[in-house]
């Protein structure tokens, strides 16, 4: 920095508040700065300002098989937020979360100096394995349950779900039913909770649940299972499914068994992954907005960062991002008999 001075003519604090963008600055003498900056190549030590400063101006995230969709959406948004606001991530993924798992990657987290740490816990044993936070280590899940001592940030996956349920009901279906995600999954917790709720209080029957695993071969399996139903009578006309991947292999279960989509049965995901624009046909869902949950994590971390010794005593959050119904062509209105759409 004392080079850099020299070769702008500057002091070494204006060079200081060039590099911390300090608008106290006139807009010439920024750009010799930036000049010199760039005539020597110079760049920041970031371990030596850790050591001033006393932050690393680095964040851990802690997730669970990035290879699904939203695991793997959700930390793109908070790495992204994160380096809007200055900072690195280190991210430490696992292959199975459990209390060991995650406390064990939050200790390496801690031992790397990270300023503060994001779970992405979508399992109960992710969400329990949060009590084990060190004392004083700025924090925040996403999903987490409704874990009071972390702040947390997730989606209204109930609402979500009533959202999709109560289009199904209002294209004039009798009942909807449903393929759901794993039983220890929240966010499947919470979709099968809206698809009930909104059954319910449209006074209609409550279907028989399948459960899938995630995978387009569970959706496929259910899917099967379902098309016989068709075939033996059952009036099943509408089906809502717990995401867009399972939905995927619905809509090949449908088409192998000759049931028609959406002229027999209609069907709405969960998720709006990229692809689901170009299914056959192409998938009404719900949307979930990563970027609005990764920027609400950074927020909330940052100022839990800023409350410094503090941070013990702060006031845990919880932010609940809404969801959006996207419509496209895998449902229509019912008409009877049995769904057959003209």
């Amino acid at each position: 920095m004392a080079d850099v001075a020299k070769v702008a003519g500057v002091s070494h604090q204006t060079v200081s508040r060039v590099l911390n963008d300090h608008p106290n600055v006139r807009a010439e003498t920024r750009i010799r700065v930036l000049q010199a900056i760039d005539q020597l190549g110079y760049r920041r030590n970031l371990t030596a300002r850790a050591l001033v400063t006393k932050h690393s101006r680095t964040l851990g995230v802690v997730s669970f098989d990035t290879t699904l969709y939203g695991p793997a959406s959700t930390v793109y948004g908070i790495e992204q937020a994160a380096r809007e606001a200055g900072y690195f991530v280190s991210i430490v993924s696992l292959r199975t979360i459990d209390r060991t798992g995650v406390y064990e990657a939050i200790g390496y987290l801690s031992e790397q100096g990270v300023d503060g740490i994001v779970v992405v816990a979508p399992q109960r044993s992710a969400a329990r394995a949060l009590e084990d936070l060190p004392a004083g280590m700025p924090a925040v899940a996403v999903e987490g349950g409704h874990a009071d001592h972390v702040s947390v940030v997730c989606v209204d996956q109930v609402e979500g779900a009533r959202l999709a349920t109560r289009h199904l009901l209002d294209l004039g279906h009798e009942t909807v039913w449903h393929i759901s995600g794993p039983a220890d999954w929240l966010e499947a917790e919470g979709r099968v909770e809206g698809w009930r709720e909104a059954l319910t209080a449209a006074g209609r029957p409550v279907p028989e649940m399948l459960t899938g695993d995630w995978s387009p071969r569970s959706g496929y399996e259910a899917g099967k299972r379902l098309a016989a139903m068709v075939e033996s009578g059952t009036n099943v006309t509408a089906i809502f499914v717990a995401n867009d991947q399972m939905a995927l292999g619905a809509l090949r279960a449908f088409t192998e068994e000759g049931v028609k989509v959406p002229g027999r049965i209609s069907v709405v995901g969960f998720d709006d992954i990229p692809e689901s624009e170009f299914f056959s046909p192409p998938l009404t869902t719900i949307r979930q907005d990563f970027g609005a949950v990764g920027r609400r994590c950074i927020e909330v971390l940052l100022r839990q960062i800023d409350a410094g010794d503090a941070a013990d005593s702060y006031e845990r959050e919880r932010h609940i991002v809404p969801p959006r119904f996207v419509a496209r062509a895998s449902t229509a209105p019912i008409v009877q008999p049995y769904g057959i759409h003209e």
